[in-house]
């Protein structure tokens, strides 16, 4: 597929020459950190040293004090406490946090996630009668219940007090509960908006501690958790997050609770746990327990206090992670076959499919599958309880849950972000849905958008990556939305002896630019493509990060190609 190169502009008012000396490093990385919002020796210090002290006073979030006073009611009245978070990471991680911390504290609670085929997501009136029947007072929801106003008025006439804890868009009506911690909230004056599900249900801790002179660092060993929500969701990792973040992976480094250590046995990890070994290791067995059978276990996984226990359920989750992922490879297949068949998909600016059979579980995933051959916002639907339910994956820039509300009067639910989003409609609506959708996206989008692009930060040249380049470079982790890996560009560069293939579809290759210079270590994942090209001897240019290749030994660096072009 082709690729726009986008080179980021650099900043031409001297800010990169000031931070180079103040910090002393060289102004290549020193542009890295302005192109960052870093330009001050402060900023760079707060930036590199992140304290767990710099994060925001909770009570700065709307409601946060009304939700403190009714946590602490509920406890001294010994009520009955009921932990609702959703089946997906951040949903379970959220519920492991709170209820893990708050079990400490309090013998009085315990914890519900929906089953995603029969009730769905969100608040569900199963949940609510469960809650009723079995006599709770209170039910705090996390990363969800933000639009629930019919569920938590169903639950306050039956006399149960809600706190909602969550980080998606309100509706024009906030729901009736205590309390509603949301910094989404057009009223809310909280100074950092992007928190995860989990990092809100944090925040309430965090005040609840403070309120009640407990430690932080009793809750501080829960960072592990919401790093992992922060990974999955795919929240920005600034301000807060990056705090919150590089802590959770210290603690993801250095001690992790044993359901985390057993997923990361599991998933094989050689070198360091970072943010894409939570997204492509450890958040896909996590959502693979909600995705094929019920979220409870994940949950179960992520409270076990021993490893033996870890172990075994680990296991049973890992099974269902490979279930899922057959699921996943077979509806790509079909998916994308229905793309190449039909015309009207093919010259389409956007891409709904509808299959009554397949898995609900796994087209969220087959939804981005297909967005990484077929680049178009992408909606994959498929038949659940009668009702036509599907997962929504959009590309760089274009909004998809505004397109999607566009098409609201079509709609039974729906919900979501920018770049995801969920929605159920009647099955018969289906066509008129996709023909309205085509319409709405094609008035927005712009022809660029329609293009993957790799954004580059800088043009460097290969002399120019050394060990401590390297080192300082790997500092600005994590990376992740908004703070992503360096990508860089090198012109002029040609291969130092054969290129290889490596499992028929893999480049391995050493690079140089200039007789005599520096030769790097290079890898181009499905690149087979390019070995004839490159082995007759052509210059080329190449776009990619940089990385410590474990395998063959500490300090061994090598460049992740992302594309190439040829000069």
């Amino acid at each position: 597929m082709i690729k726009r190169w986008v080179l980021k502009k650099l900043a031409d008012d001297g800010s990169s020459e000031e931070l180079s000396k103040a910090i002393n490093i060289n102004t290549t990385l020193a542009s890295l950190l302005v192109q960052r919002g870093v330009e001050s020796y402060e900023e760079a210090r707060r930036f590199f040293r992140p304290q767990l002290s710099d994060l925001h006073d909770p009570f700065l979030m709307a409601d946060m004090e009304k939700a403190v006073e009714r946590l602490e009611q509920a406890i001294e009245r010994k009520e009955k406490i009921l932990i609702y978070g959703d089946y997906d990471v951040d949903g379970t991680t959220s519920v492991a946090l709170f209820y893990g911390f708050l079990r400490e504290e309090y013998d009085f609670l315990e914890f519900y996630i929906p089953d995603r085929y029969k009730e769905g997501y969100g608040i569900s009136e199963a949940g609510i009668d469960w809650a009723i029947e079995q006599k709770f007072d209170i039910i705090i929801s996390l990363d969800c219940g933000i639009k629930a106003v019919n569920m938590v008025g169903k639950a306050a006439a039956a006399g149960i007090d809600f706190i909602v804890c969550d980080h998606h868009l309100p509706g024009e009506k906030l729901p009736p509960a205590v309390a509603v911690l949301d910094p989404k909230r057009k009223d809310c004056n909280y100074p950092f908006k992007e928190l995860s599900g989990c990092g809100i249900g944090f925040k309430l801790l965090q005040a609840f501690c403070i309120k009640n002179n407990i430690s932080l660092d009793r809750l501080y060993p829960y960072l592990d958790l919401l790093a992992v929500s922060i990974a999955a969701d795919i929240v920005p990792i600034t301000d807060e997050n990056r705090i919150l973040a590089y802590y959770g992976l210290q603690q993801l480094n250095s001690n992790p609770r044993p359901g985390l250590q057993a997923l990361i046995d599991l998933a094989g990890f050689r070198s360091e746990i970072d943010i894409n070994s939570i997204v492509f290791g450890i958040g896909p067995r996590i959502n693979a327990s909600g995705r094929i059978a019920h979220a409870k276990t994940a949950v179960k996984l992520l409270l076990s206090s021993n490893i033996d226990d870890a172990k075994a359920i680990a296991t049973i989750i890992n099974d269902k992670n490979t279930e899922r992922r057959n699921f996943d490879t077979n509806i790509t297949r079909e998916a994308l076959e229905m793309i190449q068949q039909n015309p009207l998909h093919t010259t389409a600016k956007s891409t709904v499919l509808f299959k009554e059979d397949w898995h609900k579980g796994v087209i969220g995933i087959v939804a981005s599958r297909c967005i990484d051959v077929h680049y178009r916002p992408t909606i994959i639907l498929t038949q659940s309880n009668n009702k036509a339910t599907g997962s929504a994956r959009s590309v760089v820039g274009f909004d998809i849950y505004e397109a999607i509300s566009e098409c609201s009067d079509l709609l039974l639910q729906y919900g979501g972000h920018m770049y995801a989003a969920g929605l159920t409609l009647d099955i018969d609506k289906v066509t008129q849905f996709q023909e309205r959708f085509e319409e709405v996206v094609s008035s927005r989008i712009l022809p660029e958008q329609l293009i993957p692009q790799i954004e580059i930060d800088q043009l460097i040249t290969l002399d120019q990556i050394t060990p401590r380049f390297y080192n300082i470079l790997k500092q600005l982790s994590p990376f992740g939305p908004q703070n992503m890996q360096p990508v860089f560009m090198t012109e002029k560069v040609r291969a130092s002896g054969r290129p290889k293939i490596l499992k028929n579809k893999h480049l391995k290759l050493n690079l140089c630019q200039e007789e005599g210079g520096p030769v790097m270590d290079a890898i181009g994942f499905d690149m087979a493509d390019y070995f004839g090209m490159i082995d007759s001897g052509m210059r080329f240019k190449i776009a990619y990060t940089i990385e410590e290749n474990s395998y063959w030994g500490p300090g061994a660096l090598q460049l992740c190609l992302k594309d190439i072009k040829f000069e």
